[in-house]
């Protein structure tokens, strides 16, 4: 069984950075895809940010020039560099990994617990 832990979240004021970081543990086997998530209080989970196999990427707009995502296959951590941090950005994040392990040949996705990032003055 694959699991998918988060951390880095915490308090900062608006204009600070935070890194969220991400790993995965398990039989992993072949890697799809790794997305970072968010939901804020009353609002409906929307995608970050997200990383394929081959390296592309792809932001939300609301978060592109500021949130840079990336990636450490050797050791299945995935992270989410954020700078200029807006109250608008106070969430909680989640990241998602598309992966198959060894026991099941089969792409599934596996979420973390999610981390919270407050952004306030």
């Amino acid at each position: 069984q694959v699991q998918v832990a988060e951390s880095g979240g915490g308090l900062v004021h608006p204009g600070g950075s935070l890194r969220l970081s991400c790993t995965a543990s398990g039989s992993i086997i072949s890697i799809e895809a790794m997305t970072w998530y968010r939901q804020a209080p009353g609002k409906q989970r929307e995608l970050v940010a997200e990383i394929f196999r081959g390296g592309s990427i792809s932001y939300a707009g609301s978060v592109k020039g500021r949130f840079t995502i990336s990636r450490v296959m050797a050791n299945h951590t995935l992270y989410l560099q954020m700078h200029n941090l807006k109250p608008e950005d106070t969430a909680v994040y989640y990241c998602k990994w598309r992966c198959a392990e060894a026991s099941r040949a089969i792409f599934q996705d596996y979420w973390g617990q999610g981390t919270q990032v407050t952004v306030s003055s």
